[in-house]
């Protein structure tokens, strides 16, 4: 995909984070839309299918967590990468954030060309997804399509955000292997991605919940498995 078919949608209720942060993408070639706040993004991001979301977390109408749990409802952005870009940047607000169905979290104050090997590398990782080695796997009941970023699990079909949908995917490749932590972060997050110690054990979380608890165990100090 050239850069000129990417599309990003940045939203933040600041002016100049929206003028400066939105004029860098462009002059790198990315479609750029803009929105002020949560109900706007979410009209936006339904027009315009972004591959890419710059999602503010404090802002007026509707703040990014609640945004980004309803953008993660639609269907039709299943494969979108969601970012949240702000300030704040406490541990229980990465939490929520991640719960919430973000893919990443960056902390600003962030210098522009900064940011943009960050988006870089967050689209890198969303191009290499879209080419997987093995399309469909299937363990159990369990059926998980790469190709169309599909779960199905006993005939339901289960939508996953997209670090989730990943995370699984990865354990799912081999039931039974102990993948360790650093080999998850680099996988499914990519080494150029900075992510906190906590993002795994949040995704884990949430995939017990909608997949089963049974099918993931951690290995205390290791990482995790699936048990098929």
């Amino acid at each position: 995909m050239k850069k000129r078919d990417i599309k990003i949608l940045l939203v933040d209720d600041e002016a100049d984070i929206l003028e400066i942060v939105g004029y860098n993408l462009s002059s790198e070639g990315y479609q750029v839309t803009t929105a002020k706040n949560g109900l706007e993004a979410i009209e936006k991001a339904k027009k315009h299918k972004p591959h890419l979301i710059i999602l503010d977390v404090m802002m007026p109408e509707m703040d990014g967590i609640e945004a980004c749990e309803k953008l993660r409802e639609i269907s039709d952005l299943s494969n979108t990468v969601i970012t949240f870009l702000t300030a704040r940047g406490e541990d229980y607000s990465q939490v929520a954030g991640f719960d919430a169905g973000a893919d990443d979290y960056i902390t600003k104050p962030i210098k522009p060309k900064v940011l943009v090997s960050k988006v870089k590398a967050l689209l890198r990782r969303l191009k290499e997804s879209d080419n997987p080695s093995d399309a469909i796997t299937k363990i159990g009941d369990l059926i998980i399509n790469r190709e169309e970023y599909k779960i199905t699990n006993k005939g339901e079909e289960i939508i996953l955000p997209r670090k989730e949908f990943e995370l699984l995917s990865l354990l799912a490749t081999k039931p039974g292997k102990v993948f360790k932590r650093e080999e998850i972060l680099d996988k499914v997050w990519g080494n150029e991605v900075v992510v906190g110690g906590r993002t795994i054990d949040v995704h884990i979380r949430k995939l017990r919940e909608k997949i089963g608890d049974k099918s993931f165990k951690t290995v205390k100090g290791v990482g995790y498995k699936f048990v098929d």
